[in-house]
């Protein structure tokens, strides 16, 4: 028996309707409804009273209907329960950042966690925000290190802790235009927090986009190289401005505070795991 046979069998249950049924599963009308004969076959008995219109559910059919929904659903809870045994059983911390903060931010946290953690097999994913979001809505990681933006993580309400911050700064090169913006794609978190903090007023002050990407790192290098002016992580360009390479630009609103956010799976972690985000709450600065 093929379970797809199953949503083929409530597809025809919720219409009565073999054409509009074969259409929702994207298949011909013969070829959905030699499938729903097949089931029948295998079960023995008819599901549906073909001489009506539409079509009605045989009392064989109406018996299975409940039954077919209730085997569906656990067929699909069954990877997220499989990766809940892995996870109680595994020792090894699954980590994603956003690119930006994977080598500013986050081998020094590592680090200072050390001494509370000990040094456990960590396994780090370096990816844009929204890639970030989810791995952790997916149960592929257990943890999130990303500047907190609108929308995604905080949106959904998942357990979050301040573990950090920085700015965002508009910085240029010395002499390089400072009508011609260096912007962030859509898939950036920073991105994201650029424009729900100065969109209007980057649109009203008309800068020009010469050049968007959505890896701070190559909106660095295009700064430095005189492209334009980019709103860059301050962590991420604190030498930069120290040696002069780079300077701060615009009235002072425009340097946008950031937190640096550690974000959980909600689910029960294995012991190491939930050892580890109790180290990252003890180390986490004052509110």
């Amino acid at each position: 028996m093929n379970l797809s046979w199953l949503e083929d069998f409530l597809a025809l249950a919720a219409s009565g309707n073999f054409s509009r049924a074969a259409e929702e599963r994207h298949m011909t009308q013969p070829a959905f409804s030699r499938r729903v004969r097949a089931l029948e076959e295998w079960l023995g008995c008819e599901l549906f009273d073909r001489s009506s219109q539409p079509a009605r559910l045989t009392p064989a059919g109406e018996w299975l209907r409940p039954r077919a929904e209730e085997m569906l659903a656990a067929v699909a809870r069954l990877p997220g329960e499989a990766r809940g045994v892995a996870e109680a059983h595994c020792a090894t911390l699954r980590l994603a950042a956003t690119h930006a903060l994977s080598f500013t931010f986050v081998p020094a946290w590592l680090q200072m966690l050390e001494p509370q953690t000990g040094r456990g097999p960590v396994r780090l994913v370096s990816d844009v925000l929204q890639r970030c979001e989810a791995l952790l809505l997916q149960r592929q990681v257990q943890f999130v290190i990303a500047h907190a933006a609108q929308g995604g993580l905080e949106a959904a309400g998942v357990p979050s802790l301040v573990v950090g911050t920085d700015r965002l700064l508009p910085v240029h090169a010395p002499g390089a235009p400072v009508d011609a913006l260096l912007g962030f794609s859509d898939e950036s978190g920073l991105g994201r927090i650029l424009r729900a903090a100065l969109g209007h007023e980057l649109t009203a002050a008309r800068l020009r986009p010469v050049f968007t990407a959505h890896l701070a790192s190559v909106l660095k290098s295009m700064a430095l190289d005189g492209r334009g002016i980019a709103w860059l992580p301050q962590t991420l360009v604190r030498e930069e401005l120290a040696a002069g390479r780079l300077q701060v630009a615009g009235p002072a609103h425009w340097r946008i505070p950031l937190e640096l956010r550690l974000y959980r799976d909600p689910a029960p972690l294995a012991p190491f795991a939930e050892g580890f985000w109790e180290a990252a709450r003890r180390l986490a600065p004052p509110s």
